[in-house]
């Protein structure tokens, strides 16, 4: 079996002012981000797949439909989308957790729409929600303290740069050693 040495870092913020947001795309971009407010498994695990097949996301591979289902319809489950001419370009997915804490559980572009400043764009916009999320659930959130997320040497070559320029701040690093298996192919070979 192959194997993979993986460097995870995990990250956060702690006070909104902590936030550097990043230049909005040009107005020639069309980009908006919105939040995706009805709870659609279908929907999400294609914003997962479609972000995350290249950079071997797979937790999330085996949930079922009622699994995605829970856990969207959770309280403080928020999923943003960022749309480029009515084509979604990414996402950024927050899960509010005990005592004011927000995580970023998942974040990243569509393959086509990397390198191009959205990402600083969505990270900016999200991390944004994430502090204002008790505004949102105003019956089941203190407001938020602390915002945090973790990223790895998997993740596209520019992730922990973009999080750090948002002003995010490392907390822990762990280096671990993976056994690689053989991910879904998003799709099938010519």
């Amino acid at each position: 079996m192959q194997t993979l040495t993986v460097t995870t870092w995990s990250l956060e913020q702690t006070s909104p002012q902590d936030l550097r947001p990043a230049r909005a795309p040009g107005a020639e971009s069309a980009l908006r981000v919105a939040r995706a407010e009805v709870a659609s498994p279908e929907f999400s695990r294609f914003l997962y797949t479609a972000v995350g097949v290249d950079v071997r996301w797979s937790d999330r591979l085996p949930w079922t439909r009622a699994r995605w289902q829970q856990f969207l319809e959770r309280p403080a489950v928020e999923t943003w989308v960022a749309w480029e001419r009515g084509t979604p370009a990414g996402f950024l997915e927050l899960e509010g957790q005990a005592e004011g804490t927000v995580e970023i559980t998942y974040f990243g572009l569509l393959p086509a729409f990397r390198g191009r400043g959205i990402g600083g764009h969505l990270l900016s916009h999200g991390t944004a929600r994430a502090w204002d999320l008790a505004s949102r659930w105003p019956r089941d959130r203190v407001p938020t303290r602390r915002v945090w997320l973790h990223t790895c040497s998997k993740d596209g070559p520019y992730a922990l740069d973009n999080y750090r320029r948002r002003g995010f701040r490392i907390f822990g690093t762990r280096t671990r050693t993976e056994s690689v298996g053989r991910m879904p192919e998003l799709w099938p070979e010519t």
